[in-house]
């Protein structure tokens, strides 16, 4: 594989970076009226607006030129025909395959699996409508109130995001919880919330031995039983897993037991049975209009010209910032409460999959990859971390994400909320110069001393790049599209930097060591051949626990 770094096509937009940097976003749209309609892209009921991003349409025409050379087509066609492209792990990446709405087959090594996937499909409908209805019950009869999702990861955060951006749409008689960290807390406070006869729990985790998601399910288990006796968990736990032999092990009946296919990443995985939880709060039917947005979104990736496409220009321009223009992260800013866990969601998806060091073929890169993602909503992000955006050393990049229409009764304010996250994308673009500042200043009748005293302290240097994506309300399928609209994203700077974004090695070590100390940690005295550090750790556990 050719490095990036070695073709034409990065070093023209390494020699075109030298003067873009020097140009301020002022500069760009005092020169351009028609700017926004350059530098903006609608697809499928998404406007994707980057005229703020730093970029000259010589910019553009430079990425699009590194995108072609990179095979990006080539690529995409690749993951949509079923190829190994995940080739460390010797995987097909079909997350596509789990939201194909078409009857195009699907293939992994000349098999279609489409079938499967429909399959898994029907069987998710007929239990969600089974407890719905009230015909799928616990133990001693009872009607389901509460879903309880075990999980970690992939099989937790997608179920999070998702249902908390959809939670005006929820089923009002059924409560979604979700455990997913090992310290027990959010186990502790979910048992005390739900009624044992009442709460089915979902357990999702490919292979069952998840250490997190393992010891949660087992507690909850085991409180069943104490409820309920030694028979009530067959009525009370489902699971989604590759692991017949485990679910055996834990007493899951056949008809509660969901398909999981090792050619879907656990971070790309809530389209599937692991969305199992998010289809018993919202209902079968909204769980597929979600299912229907991102093949919408597949769609336009699949097809669409690349100066049209969004998935490519989102990419393209991340490549751009975190390359060429050398900022360090990226901002994800949903101005909706609902969108709240989106930025976790997103952190997993782009920090877990483009991580990465070294490139295919295993040579270390000597360029930048992925950027850290971090964000909140807007309004509260406003009072917390923008004046270091504004007025900071950080070198960040900024997503915003809007609805125009309000999923709530108070649109006025859901009107405050778009007006101050577009007056937020004018600010980190334009900034307020010095004499704006004096400007300013003067009209307040401060004395010249003073204002020049506060000059300094008050000029926003502006020329931070952000894209904003506006759309017309957070519905399933726009929800479906946006996740999808990423994922995509994250696969073409993958192939631009020429890495693997469908394994994640490097969450395994931590795994595994913490496998090997879990017993020293449950009795210090058991801590053998371990160094200075961790004998000292052991010592304090030993002398602190109660």
């Amino acid at each position: 594989m050719t490095r990036v770094t070695d073709l034409p096509e990065w070093q023209a937009l390494a020699e075109h970076a030298l003067t873009a940097r020097s140009v301020h976003l002022r500069e760009l749209f005092a020169a351009d009226a028609e700017r926004f309609a350059r530098f903006s892209r609608e697809v499928n009921g998404l406007l994707f607006d980057f005229s703020r991003q730093r970029v000259q349409e010589r910019t553009l025409e430079l990425l699009l030129a590194l995108a072609h050379a990179r095979g990006l087509r080539a690529r995409i066609d690749a993951m949509f025909s079923g190829e190994r492209i995940n080739q460390t792990e010797q995987r097909a990446a079909l997350h596509i395959a789990l939201r194909n709405r078409a009857d195009r087959p699907i293939l992994v090594d000349g098999q279609d699996v489409m079938p499967q996937v429909r399959a898994s499909l029907e069987q998710m409908r007929d239990f969600v409508d089974g407890v719905h209805a009230g015909r799928i019950r616990g133990h001693t009869g009872k009607t389901f109130t509460d879903v309880v999702n075990i999980g970690i990861g992939g099989s937790d955060l997608g179920i999070v995001m998702a249902t908390e951006a959809l939670a005006h749409l929820r089923h009002r008689d059924l409560r979604l919880h979700c455990v997913s960290n090992i310290d027990g807390v959010q186990l502790a406070d979910t048992l005390e919330q739900v009624d044992p006869a009442r709460t089915l729990f979902v357990v999702c985790s490919k292979t069952f031995g998840t250490l997190e998601t393992l010891t949660n399910a087992r507690l909850a288990r085991q409180w069943v039983v104490d409820h309920l006796g030694e028979e009530a968990p067959a009525r009370h736990f489902a699971a989604v897993s590759t692991n017949a032999q485990a679910m055996d092990a834990f007493l899951i009946p056949p008809q509660n037991r969901f398909a999981m296919w090792d050619w879907v990443g656990g971070r790309y995985s809530v389209w599937s049975a692991v969305g199992l939880s998010v289809a018993l709060a919202l209902g079968m039917d909204r769980f597929e209009q979600m299912l229907e947005g991102g093949y919408d979104m597949d769609e336009h990736f699949r097809t669409a010209p690349f100066e049209r496409n969004l998935p490519v220009l989102m990419g393209l321009l991340g490549v751009w910032n975190r390359n060429f223009l050398g900022l360090d992260s990226l901002a994800i800013l949903p101005y909706d409460q609902r969108l709240h866990r989106f930025p976790a969601y997103l952190q997993q998806l782009e920090m877990e999959s483009n991580g990465k060091r070294v490139t295919l073929d295993g040579q270390a890169v000597d360029w930048d990859t992925c950027g850290v993602i971090w964000g909140e909503p807007g309004s509260n992000a406003q009072h917390s971390f923008f004046q270091l955006l504004h007025q900071g050393t950080a070198r960040v990049a900024l997503d915003f994400l809007a609805p125009v229409n309000a999923s709530n009764p108070y649109q006025s304010q859901q009107n405050l909320a778009l007006a101050n996250c577009f007056a937020q994308a004018q600010a980190f673009a334009f900034g307020q110069t010095e004499d704006q500042v004096r400007q300013d200043l003067a009209a307040k009748g401060l004395p010249p001393s003073e204002i020049e005293r506060l000059v300094p302290h008050k000029v926003h240097p502006g020329n931070r790049p952000s894209s904003l994506l506006l759309f017309r309300r957070l519905d399933p399928k726009t929800l479906g599209r946006l996740i999808a609209l990423y994922e995509h994203k994250v696969f073409t700077q993958s192939v631009i930097w020429g890495i693997n974004a469908f394994d994640q090695w490097g969450v395994e070590l931590g795994k595994k060591l913490a496998d090997s100390l879990a017993p020293a940690v449950q009795n210090p005295a058991e801590a053998k051949d371990v160094d200075a550090g961790l004998k000292g750790l052991f010592e304090y556990v030993a002398r602190w626990r109660t």
